[in-house]
C-alpha cells in the first residue's frame, strides 16, 4: 500500500472518529503528495524517496514555523505547528540518535578516507544518501563538521 492510499484511509478513520488534530495534518500531508506529483507530470506514483522526502519538508515546515510562533509569544499558533508535525512523524521512519549517526558517520569518514574539512562534500554526500529518511540534514551536518574539525 502506498503512502498516499493509507493516507486516505487514515483521514476517513480521523473523519470518522471527529480527530480535527489528526485530520489537519493528515490533509497537509495528502496536498503535499498531490502537490509534488503534479510537478513530476504524468506521475501516477511516487517513489518511497520522493515520499519520504516530501514528509521530511513538511516537519521542517512545521518545526520552523514552531520556532517562531514560540519566539514571539504565539503559543496557540505553536500548538498547531506541534500537533500537526506529531501527526506528519508517524509516516516516517524512525530517526536515528545522535549517537547512532555519530557512528555511522564515523565510518563514512573511515571509508572515504576523509582528512579534514575539505573532504566534507564527500563525507556529506554519501551519509545524506545512508541516512536518507533516517536523520535530518541539520544534524548531519553538524556531526560532520565536528568529525572533521
Amino acid at each position: 500500500m502506498s503512502l498516499e492510499q493509507k493516507i486516505n484511509q487514515d483521514i476517513k478513520a480521523a473523519m470518522i472518529a471527529k480527530d480535527a488534530v489528526r485530520l489537519r495534518g493528515l490533509r497537509a500531508v495528502k496536498a503535499a503528495i498531490l502537490l509534488a506529483k503534479t510537478e513530476k507530470a504524468g506521475v501516477d506514483e511516487l517513489s518511497e524517496d520522493a515520499e519520504i522526502k516530501v514528509l521530511q519538508k513538511l516537519v521542517k515546515q512545521r518545526k520552523e514555523s514552531g520556532e517562531i510562533y514560540k519566539e514571539q509569544g504565539r503559543e496557540d499558533l505553536f500548538q498547531t505547528e506541534f500537533e500537526e508535525q506529531q501527526v506528519i512523524e508517524e509516516y516516517l521512519p524512525k530517526q536515528l540518535s545522535r549517537e547512532e549517526i555519530e557512528v555511522v558517520i564515523k565510518n563514512i569518514i573511515a571509508e572515504t578516507g576523509a582528512a579534514g574539512m575539505k573532504d566534507m562534500g564527500k563525507v556529506m554526500g554519501a551519509a545524506n544518501v545512508q541516512l536518507a529518511g533516517k536523520a535530518d540534514g541539520k544534524t548531519i551536518s553538524e556531526i560532520v563538521k565536528s568529525s572533521l574539525a
